[in-house]
């Protein structure tokens, strides 16, 4: 998929019909010819590609051109985000705008979780919030406090007042397409404010992370397994510590992620720590992280 399989560029495909409008050229093409050739070109340029003329822009609207961009997985996808409205929708939806719909943000499973396409590459990312978590002691007011931020896309973080025992395990059953796809959590030693329009950490409950470090843990379904350890950094950041990677590399239904955090050495207390969630995308995209 896109430019790199196609044997010429949007912008040479841009002048020859600039130069052909004149007489019979490029721009004369069948437009389900220029759909099929459409399907080599990733989205960015199909949608570079429609600005060239009306022929064009009706070529790059072909439900078979956005059907290949989408992944094997897109009707689990609709079923996960639209449920019981799937149908009818999809009967009047086009596969574009099928495609544009998955390309925003998405929450299912009561606004625990986010899904999405990535534009440019058509592969699923996914945004795991805290409250889907089981958390050790996250009952307890003494221990753990669900506060409200801007800084977080749930709106909520899980934080750690003081605790010895530190557990966090999430899970998710879902069908990814072929790919390798790495696991983050998304965690920030502190606990912030607005004050004044000005942001503000406070960082007096910090402690215990430079001690030890914490472990990292993730296993799939079909036996892939990986650990890490990896001590807390960044006092008053946001930052994503990876977990580890899985590899889809037959689709056939949905595959069980588990992924943890742990620091359970009860020879001292750990506090300051907020959780916002967990991240996981194809790893070519990581490095935003």
């Amino acid at each position: 998929m896109g430019a790199a399989s196609s044997s010429i560029s949007v912008a040479e495909i841009e002048d020859v019909v600039s130069e052909s409008r004149s007489s019979t050229g490029l721009g004369d093409i069948p437009e389900s010819c220029i759909s099929f050739m459409m399907m080599s070109f990733d989205p960015k340029e199909i949608c570079q590609l429609a600005k060239v003329n009306k022929t064009f822009h009706r070529a790059s609207s072909a439900d078979f051109v956005w059907e290949s961009k989408l992944p094997q997985s897109y009707e689990f996808l609709l079923n996960k985000i639209l449920g019981d409205n799937k149908e009818d929708l999809i009967r009047i939806m086009s596969k574009k705008e099928v495609y544009a719909k998955l390309c925003r943000p998405n929450f299912f499973d009561g606004g625990t979780k986010e899904v999405w396409l990535d534009r440019s590459s058509g592969q699923v990312c996914l945004f795991i919030s805290s409250k889907s978590f089981k958390i050790t002691g996250i009952d307890d007011r003494r221990y753990w406090n669900n506060i409200p931020t801007e800084e977080s896309r749930f709106k909520s973080v899980a934080y750690l007042q003081q605790m010895w025992w530190v557990e966090v395990l999430g899970e998710l059953d879902f069908e990814f397409p072929r790919g390798k796809y790495s696991v983050f959590f998304r965690l920030h030693l502190g606990k912030t404010s607005n004050r004044l329009g000005r942001r503000v950490c406070n960082l007096a409950q910090v402690h215990g992370w430079d001690i030890k470090p914490v472990r990292f843990q993730l296993s799939t379904s079909d036996g892939q397994n990986s650990l890490s350890q990896c001590y807390l950094i960044g006092p008053g950041e946001w930052t994503h510590y990876h977990v580890g990677y899985f590899v889809i590399d037959k689709p056939n239904g949905p595959t069980t992620i588990k992924f943890s955090l742990a620091q359970i050495d009860c020879t001292h207390t750990k506090g300051g720590l907020c959780i916002d969630g967990a991240v996981i995308c194809p790893t070519q995209n990581t490095k935003q992280f």
